[in-house]
């Protein structure tokens, strides 16, 4: 699970990178600044939970299975929230409509509120040692 983490995390990062670079140097010309600066939004908070997954999966104070539970929750948050701001924001680039998808952006933020949430009662439940 420690090894899915941090690699679903690097994923994450590397993409945020690349997707940052794109959107600073790619999509500058192409879509208004409102539109760049939400797609860097996009990027800001996949970055986030890049290092989220890698915290994670780096760590011995989670349990397994709330690991699981944070993994996925990440996973599908991250994709909802970020993707459907990418789409969003590069709206004018395609012949597809994405508006009507925008109700996925709050929905994927949701999920990302509760995995934090996740992690704050485990935790809160984890006994210290010392």
């Amino acid at each position: 699970m420690n090894k899915k983490l941090c690699i679903a995390g690097s994923i994450f990062g590397l993409t945020a990178v690349i997707l940052g670079a794109f959107a600073a140097h790619g999509l500058k010309d192409l879509i208004d600044y409102s539109a760049v600066d939400s797609f860097q939004t996009g990027v800001r908070y996949q970055m986030y939970h890049a290092l989220f997954l890698l915290v994670i999966g780096t760590t011995s104070l989670i349990p397994k299975k709330t690991k699981n539970l944070l993994f996925f929750g990440i996973m599908v948050g991250t994709v909802l929230f970020s993707g459907s701001i990418y789409a969003l924001a590069t709206n004018p680039l395609t012949n597809f409509d994405f508006k009507t998808f925008g109700i996925v952006t709050p929905i994927g933020g949701s999920i990302l509120v509760i995995s934090w949430l996740i992690l704050l009662i485990s935790v809160i439940k984890t006994r210290e040692d010392n």
